[in-house]
């Protein structure tokens, strides 16, 4: 359930992710307060790449807020500055609004850490990357508050397909940093596959507990204790 320590604002044209028909994908992490609400326009309502923008920014700061439980899609349209037929007409259902809200903040985050790794020097470099990306910027990030409320949703076959993809693609990213790292001798020869699981579930639980406010993250970096950990299996053998 990963989100970003670092990033611009949101883009307003998100490409479709697989999975998700229609879907766009971004996200960004919502102000400490409230976002102002956007006056209702009914003569002028937005289209397209548009309304889905919009309403995808307002549902991450709805979700951060009140959860996924006490949501509703007036809620939504009311914050977008939209009406609630508007948004039921793009999006149909709660449902699969955060399921496509959760895959445009995904595939925006993938666009960013592949920016920075592809500007990375070494594949250290790109692994202190994976791991600021991995992690909750502060306790309440919006982007891991989506994450966690919409994997405690019910869901039918298709939707736990794009979750699936979601995180596999993280998965994915770490596999490929250790093959580059262990060809180019940086890192040691460890089973990629099992590593793999095992680094992510640590993040994952550091992330719970900064998420939850745990003490002893409020005067320590999760982000250096996570990626020295990581470090420590990987320095290859004769190095101290």
């Amino acid at each position: 359930m990963p989100t970003s320590e670092t990033g611009p604002a949101l883009p307003d044209r998100p490409s479709p992710p697989k999975g998700v028909t229609g879907a766009a994908d971004a996200g960004s992490r919502g102000a400490s307060r409230p976002a102002a609400r956007v006056p209702t326009d009914r003569k002028r309502q937005p289209s397209g790449d548009e309304a889905r923008g919009r309403a995808m920014r307002a549902a991450i700061g709805l979700i951060a807020e009140k959860g996924t439980a006490a949501l509703r899609m007036s809620d939504i349209a009311a914050r977008a500055g939209m009406s609630t037929g508007h948004i039921l007409y793009h999006f149909g259902k709660k449902d699969r609004l955060l399921l496509e809200v959760l895959a445009w903040s995904q595939a925006d985050l993938w666009a960013r850490f592949q920016e920075a790794a592809d500007r990375a020097a070494s594949p250290a470099e790109k692994l202190d990357l994976f791991v600021r990306f991995y992690l909750p910027r502060h306790q309440g990030d919006d982007r891991y508050a989506l994450w966690t409320q919409v994997l405690a949703q019910r869901h039918d076959e298709a939707g736990r397909h794009v979750l699936t993809e979601l995180l596999d693609g993280w998965d994915e990213r770490l596999e490929a940093i250790l093959r580059e790292g262990r060809d180019l001798g940086h890192f040691a020869d460890v089973d990629i596959p099992e590593f793999t699981i095992r680094a992510v579930a640590m993040l994952s639980g550091i992330s719970e507990d900064v998420m939850f406010g745990r003490s002893r993250w409020q005067h320590a970096s999760a982000h250096a204790f996570a990626l020295a950990a990581l470090e420590r299996e990987l320095r290859p053998t004769g190095q101290g």
